[in-house]
C-alpha cells in the first residue's frame, strides 16, 4: 500500500514558489524532472540540509588556513592542500585579487601533484596510463613505458615512451616516433597500468654541434652532452637529442655561433627555419 503522507498549506509571498524550485534544483531534490519545494522542506525538517545564514570563513581563519595551505604544500601533502584551496575559494568571501591568486595557485597545486605522483611512479618503475589534452584541444591517451621531468624554456616537462604512435602523422625523426614532451598543466589524469618500465629511457639520436667565437668559452655544458672538447678555435659538442624542437630552438638562439654539423635532416630543418626568417626581412 502507498505510504500515507501528511499535508500542509503554506502561505508565501509572491515569487516565493520559484525561489524555492530554484534551490531545490540546486541541491538536486527533484520529483520526477522537476524541482521539489515539498522534497526541500521534508530535507530540512530531517536536518540533511543547512540552514541559516550562509558559512563563510572570516579574516583570521582564512589567513589560518593559508599558513596551513604553506605547511601542507612543503610537507608533500599536495592533495590535501588542494582541498584547503577549493574550501578558501568556495567560504572565504575573499576579495578580487587573492581570489585570482588563490585560483592561479589551485591550477598549479594539480600541476604540483602531477609531478608528485609521476616521480612517485618513476622511482618505483610502475608503466602509467596519461589522459592529456593537447593544444588543439584533442584529448589523447598514452601507455608510459618511461618518464622523466625536464626543464625547459622556463617551465617543466613531461618526457615520456609511450607505446601509441598513431598521432604522429608525418615526422623526420621515425626513431624518435614513441617519445612525447608533455606540458604538466595539460595532464587531466593518471592511472597505473600493467607491463614492464623501459629500463632503457627514451629514445635519442645523436647531434654533433659547432659551437664558435664567444660561445667557445661561454658553452655550459648539459646532462645529455656525450662529447666536449675545443678543436683550434671551435667547440664540438656531441649530445644525445630525445627531442628536435628544443635543441632548434636553442641553436636558432645562438644565431652564427652555432652550427648543427649532422644529422643531415635536423641541419636542413634549422636551414629551411632560417630561410622563412629571411623571407620577413626581404
Amino acid at each position: 500500500m502507498p505510504r500515507k503522507k501528511e499535508t500542509i498549506t503554506l502561505s508565501i509571498p509572491p515569487g516565493t514558489k520559484a525561489q524555492l524550485e530554484a534551490l531545490a534544483s540546486r541541491l538536486g531534490i527533484f520529483w520526477g524532472k522537476s524541482p521539489s519545494p515539498s522534497g526541500l522542506i521534508t530535507a530540512i525538517a530531517k536536518q540533511e540540509l543547512e540552514i541559516g545564514p550562509p558559512f563563510t570563513l572570516n579574516p583570521t581563519q582564512v589567513s589560518a588556513l593559508l599558513q596551513a595551505v604553506k605547511l601542507l604544500k612543503d610537507s608533500g601533502y599536495m592533495g590535501e592542500a588542494q582541498d584547503i584551496l577549493a574550501l578558501l575559494l568556495e567560504r572565504g568571501n575573499l576579495e578580487q585579487p587573492l581570489r585570482q591568486s588563490l585560483l592561479q595557485e589551485l591550477g598549479q597545486q594539480q600541476t604540483e601533484a602531477w609531478r608528485v605522483l609521476v616521480e612517485q611512479y618513476r622511482n618505483d618503475r610502475q608503466p602509467f596510463i596519461i589522459l592529456y589534452r593537447n593544444a588543439q584541444d584533442e584529448e589523447l591517451e598514452f601507455t608510459v613505458r618511461y618518464a622523466e621531468i625536464s626543464f625547459q624554456d622556463k617551465r617543466f616537462y613531461l618526457e615520456i615512451w609511450c607505446e601509441e604512435t598513431e598521432d604522429i602523422k608525418n615526422t623526420d625523426f621515425p626513431e624518435l616516433i614513441h617519445n612525447r614532451c608533455l606540458r604538466l598543466d595539460r595532464i587531466k589524469a593518471i592511472a597505473k597500468t600493467h607491463g614492464q618500465w623501459r629500463e632503457e629511457g627514451l629514445d635519442y639520436i645523436k647531434v654533433y654541434l659547432h659551437f664558435c667565437k664567444g660561445m667557445v668559452k661561454a658553452y655550459e655544458p648539459r646532462d645529455r652532452d656525450i662529447e666536449n672538447e675545443v678543436v683550434g678555435d671551435v667547440r664540438q659538442v656531441v649530445r644525445r637529442v630525445s627531442n628536435p624542437f628544443w635543441l632548434i630552438r636553442e641553436v636558432l638562439k645562438y644565431g652564427g655561433d652555432c652550427v648543427v654539423i649532422s644529422p643531415e635532416k635536423l641541419r636542413s630543418r634549422i636551414k629551411q627555419k632560417l630561410l622563412e626568417t629571411l623571407e620577413h626581412y626581404t
